[in-house]
């Protein structure tokens, strides 16, 4: 009879049950997870080899634990030696997409610095990475941070604060909800870090469990059901979990060896109207009423330039309700008419912190930022006001359009005077070393001088203009914003003028610019990249773009980016094999790329391969279903494959995204001709000549139809 187990050794053993033997358990499905190959890697930074030499580089797919695959946003791509060099000084930037250089990551207040830094100490190479990504917060840089510390950096730039409210695990956000629990969120993202919680993620997405996350990404409109009271007590939390997480972030710098800065946030107060407004709770509606009257009497005046006026009318509807963001906002535009700027500047600030759609770092974000830097210099910590230097370089100390494209991101200037403001703490901290090889009397490169190295262009000052027009401004949430048509008919004049000035001289000029600074730096890929776009686009030089986009990939193996835009090169130059290629490489490296996957059916497509054509339509619109010339390419495709009925299906489902496409609506026009029902064919095609009267191919269609 085998001997009983009791006492301590049966608790003992059953411990070992519950605890060892699970976490066993889980481990060996980890190991075999990661053996077969599913998953992906979560480290925001993977090592590649670049021309045989073992490199860091940024990974595509880091964003894909924080928000859904096809609308992850990435970071600007960077290589950078494994084996550090020792005149090498390593700085990583970190922050959301005002630190990355949103609308165009060429000109971030990162690449002016490395400007700046090379000028003054040019036997030392200063490598300023931008490991920044938009839409995120604190919860996402923090794990970035732990991955740049592993990579001998000597200094970190933290940029940060805009999204706190909307980010992951931020009160305002549309992505993974608010958390009391600080622990409780580490914990979660940490699970997604390893294959078993990709597992589970994927599992909860196929039943349905995040069925809340956006479908396709559509910028700051997402977010306009998700406003947020200045008073609402979970910004309590948002404030808590940045204090912990910037600590953690200097913590990770100070153990690497690191120094770090910390910035503070500036945004735009005097051309920035908030982007939603509520009233103060408990307002009755006796009070409402009279708030009404007074705000509209106000806002009258304001119009016809009776600005004292407007202003008595404005304070008297804030003795009602003070808490309403265009009532401070106005109250600040007519001060600053009648030359009480800092009264004016008060009610800008006002008027942003009230602001129920919280894009823009409030003053608690930055109180909290300067107070984590405060007295800590001996341990490596330092601020840098950056608030305070693009005031001060405002009119009267009130930052707006001079500075900013819309609500946070820096222009060119803004960014200049970032890049300044940031290379004076910089030098101040730089080992003693190399502040001995500083350049005799350097002088600091100017705006123009910048400008030049970075090769920023007319041709590039026209698509920033139309980007943030027609990308930003033009759209929600800043249709809401109280000057939005003033500001739309601005932006729409200066756009015009940008390409009115784009002559064929003055886009062979661009080139040139741009291949003076190639050679001054051959292995920037920003600058290749854009040159080659240069050329082909707007030059349609597609030969020697193609050169630029090869140099690209060499430079750059791991970045989709480079075999993308060859694609498209070989695709207008005819070479349909060599942009199959291309293509196919870009989607081994980003699977979510939806204009590869367009690109690639539509190759396919024009070599009679309509299976293959399908396909990647089907795999464009999974990615992204407002995408209304991949319903359109795959209605025809089904349609020349003899499948009527579900290209009907494809151009339905189309028109319920597209509804003004006259496309769309005339080839329905043509299937349903083809199973016989002639009258709901001629309305359909009826419905696309409403829509495009000038279109000779609709109109052809119609007579078909119609008949004698």
């Amino acid at each position: 009879m085998p001997a009983q187990i009791d006492g301590w050794r049966l608790w003992f053993f059953r411990l070992l049950c519950i605890t060892v033997v699970p976490a066993l358990f889980l481990v060996c499905v980890e190991l075999v997870l990661r053996a077969a190959g599913y998953g992906f890697p979560t480290s925001a930074i993977i090592e590649h080899e670049v021309n045989g030499k073992p490199c860091y580089c940024d990974n595509v797919k880091f964003n894909w634990r924080f928000f859904p695959r096809n609308i992850a946003r990435e970071f600007t791509s960077f290589v950078f030696p494994v084996d550090k060099p020792d005149n090498t000084y390593r700085i990583f930037v970190l922050g959301a997409s005002a630190a990355r250089g949103e609308p165009d990551e060429a000109f971030s207040f990162g690449r002016f610095l490395q400007v700046m830094l090379a000028d003054r100490y040019p036997g030392i190479e200063f490598e300023v990475i931008t490991a920044a990504t938009a839409a995120i917060n604190s919860h996402v840089v923090l794990p970035i941070a732990k991955d740049c510390a592993r990579c001998r950096p000597d200094l970190f730039i933290v940029y940060l604060g805009n999204n706190e409210v909307t980010g992951p695990y931020g009160a305002g956000t549309v992505f993974t909800p608010l958390s009391g629990n600080l622990a409780l969120i580490r914990a979660g993202i940490a699970l997604k870090g390893t294959r078993l919680g990709q597992l589970l993620s994927n599992l909860l997405a196929s039943v349905g469990a995040a069925q809340d996350a956006p479908a396709v990404w559509r910028g700051l409109e997402m977010f306009l059901e998700k406003q947020v009271r200045a008073d609402d007590p979970s910004l309590e939390i948002v404030y808590r979990n940045f204090k912990a997480n910037l600590q953690d972030i200097s913590q990770v710098a100070a153990e690497s060896g690191a120094k770090v800065i910390l910035c503070t946030v500036g945004s735009n107060l005097k051309d920035c109207p908030p982007f939603a407004c509520v009233h103060r709770s408990a307002l009755t509606e006796t009070e409402k009423i009279r708030w009404t009257k007074a705000y509209e009497q106000g806002a009258t005046h304001e119009k016809n330039e009776r600005f004292a006026e407007a202003i008595d009318c404005f304070l008297a509807a804030a003795e009602i309700d003070d808490r309403y963001a265009d009532l401070q906002f106005r109250l600040g535009c007519c001060y600053w008419q009648v030359g009480e700027y800092e009264k004016a500047r008060q009610r800008y600030l006002a008027a942003r912190e009230l602001d129920t759609l919280r894009f823009r770092a409030d003053s608690r974000i930055n109180k909290i930022i300067r107070d984590t830097a405060a007295g800590e210099e001996s341990a490596g910590i330092h601020l840098v006001d950056a608030v305070g230097a693009l005031e001060s370089g405002s009119p009267h100390r009130t930052p707006g359009h001079e500075l900013f494209y819309e609500h946070v991101h820096l222009n060119f200037e803004g960014s200049y005077l970032l890049a300044k403001t940031v290379l004076a703490q910089v030098e101040e901290i730089l080992p003693g070393r190399i502040q001995g090889q500083r350049a005799e009397a350097p002088a600091l490169p100017t705006l123009h001088e910048c400008a030049r190295r970075l090769a920023c262009t007319d041709w590039d000052r026209h698509k920033i203009a139309d980007e943030v027009l027609n990308g930003f401004v033009d759209k929600p949430p800043f249709t809401n914003q109280l000057n939005h048509d003033e500001l739309v008919g601005r932006m729409k004049q200066e756009v015009a003028a940008l390409k009115a000035r784009l002559t064929r001289e003055a886009l062979e000029e661009a080139a040139a610019q741009y291949r003076r600074a190639v050679e001054n730096d051959p292995g920037d890929w920003c600058l290749r990249y854009k040159y080659g776009t240069l050329l082909a686009e707007d030059l349609k030089d597609y030969h020697a773009a193609a050169q630029q986009f090869r140099l690209v990939q060499k430079y750059f193996p791991h970045c989709y980016t480079g075999y993308n835009a060859l694609g498209s090169v070989l695709r207008g130059l005819g070479d349909l094999d060599g942009a199959i290629e291309q293509y196919r490489k870009a989607i081994k490296l980003n699977p979510t790329r939806a204009d590869a996957h367009y690109y690639l059916g539509w190759v396919y497509q024009q070599q009679d391969k309509m299976e293959q054509a399908a396909q990647h339509y089907y795999q464009t619109l999974r990615l992204q279903p407002t995408n209304a010339l991949a319903y359109n390419n795959l209605g025809e495709v089904l349609y020349k494959q003899g499948k009527v009925d579900e290209a009907m299906r494809v151009c339905r489902k189309g028109l319920t995204v597209a509804p003004n496409d006259p496309i769309l609506q005339c080839n329905l026009g043509v299937l349903l001709y083809e199973k016989g029902q002639r009258e709901a064919a001629i309305k359909e095609v009826e419905k696309a000549l409403r829509l495009d009267p000038n279109s000779a191919r609709v109109r052809r269609v119609l007579r078909a139809i119609r008949g004698p």
